[in-house]
């Protein structure tokens, strides 16, 4: 096995974008996708590093950029949220963007474009559910302690994509009504979907730098290795 990281920079609305695919360069043969959308930040090493450990896995795995080549924060920039902000703002912009960054995930030389699926934290989850709510043909999508609130311009076809949903029950961007509110959603869409809460477990469970208890923001491990397992079981129905 020998993993790879090879950087592609695309086009698309208020781009261009810098992605990284990551993927076993001694596999024969095209394999599954998986598009990785990342937090708050933008895409960073500890992306790269779960992108590395879902190649091993046998998947071809597309690093998304939905800022812009260049746009990256930290949590010790002035806003770290200002990118995210902007696409907030204007959710049919993002949505432009997350289609562009599919269908250059679809054209990966290494993967399979008629499989195909999706993971996303925090942002990164909201990243997923938007993809799956503007029709989007991919075979499931994954969110990890995402954000809820419906696209306001509704969905863009009907959602196809299996989905699940890896939540912390105390997440304060996510409280019980968001969450009850996205199973209401999905359930009025006809959507095969399921939600794993985790008790005792508030947002940015996956994220080892996460360290904002009081604004209940930090790591949890059973939680992270949970939702992971859970991942790569829904992955492999999804792919069976």
């Amino acid at each position: 096995m020998r993993i790879e990281r090879q950087t592609i920079v695309h086009d698309g609305p208020g781009g261009p974008f810098e992605a990284l695919a990551v993927f076993d360069a001694d596999a024969a043969g095209p394999r599954p996708i998986v598009l990785l959308f990342p937090n708050v930040l933008g895409l960073k090493e500890a992306d790269f590093e779960k992108a590395e450990a879902l190649a091993a896995l046998g998947y071809a795995v597309f690093c998304a950029d939905v800022y812009g080549q260049g746009k990256r924060t930290t949590r010790q920039s002035l806003n770290p949220a200002a990118y995210m902000d902007e696409l907030n703002n204007d959710r049919v912009l993002m949505r432009e963007r997350l289609q562009a960054a599919f269908e250059t995930a679809r054209a990966m030389p290494q993967g399979d474009s008629t499989r195909v699926a999706a993971i996303g934290f925090c942002f990164g989850g909201k990243c997923v559910l938007d993809l799956a709510r503007s029709g989007a043909d991919f075979a499931g999508g994954v969110s990890f302690h995402g954000v809820y609130d419906p696209a306001p311009q509704g969905h863009g076809g009907p959602i196809v994509a299996k989905l699940l949903v890896c939540h912390g029950w105390d997440d304060p961007i996510a409280p019980p009504e968001a969450t009850v509110a996205l199973a209401k959603e999905l359930t009025d869409a006809g959507v095969d979907w399921q939600l794993h809460a985790y008790g005792n477990t508030a947002h940015a469970f996956t994220d080892k730098d996460a360290d904002m208890v009081e604004r209940g923001v930090y790591y949890v491990e059973s939680a992270d290795r949970r939702s992971w397992r859970a991942m790569v079981g829904f992955l492999e129905e999804c792919f069976a």
